[in-house]
């Protein structure tokens, strides 16, 4: 028998081919939620896409400006250096790197302990070589599958299931 949650998150239009978006409720408040997110050593237990391998580099907790590099894997290995863009505690925080890609996650308190979060992987301001890559590698609906299955992830982290 598999003992796994069987939750969803909400897949959502952006009316863009290059923004991918899903939410989700989590009972939890914003803070416990936020602490995960702001912590780049539980990316790879949040992450829905399996492709990161671990953290390399980076403060125990992000904050504007910070950096950190993961350890990556799609088809090889490889090393990617993320910058925080957006950061309002307990709100909102976003990084992106080289490629302009952004993953934005935005916190909703909906009562003391329930929280509505949206992940945004928004690749509309990438350069158009970046925009070529996720063409080439028809990233664009695998992408949205893997926020959808991010934002379970930290629901289950962010619950204690």
């Amino acid at each position: 028998m598999n003992d796994t949650p069987k939750w969803r998150s909400d897949i959502f239009e952006t009316h863009s081919p290059w923004i991918k978006s899903a939410r989700i409720t989590i009972a939890a408040p914003s803070k416990i939620i936020f602490d995960i997110l702001a912590n780049p050593y539980r990316h790879q237990d949040l992450d829905g896409s399996s492709t990161i391998r671990n953290a390399l580099s980076g403060p125990n907790r992000l904050q504007l400006g910070s950096k950190f590099s993961m350890a990556m894997h799609l088809g090889i290995d490889y090393r990617i250096t993320n910058t925080v863009v957006e950061f309002r505690e307990n709100e909102v925080i976003a990084w992106r790197h080289l490629g302009r890609w952004r993953w934005r996650y935005e916190l909703t308190a909906l009562s003391a302990n329930e929280t509505l979060v949206t992940e945004t992987f928004d690749a509309s301001k990438a350069p158009a070589i970046s925009k070529w890559w996720l063409i080439f590698r028809k990233a664009m609906p695998w992408t949205q599958i893997a926020v959808a299955k991010t934002l379970v992830n930290l629901k289950v982290l962010a619950e204690g299931k």
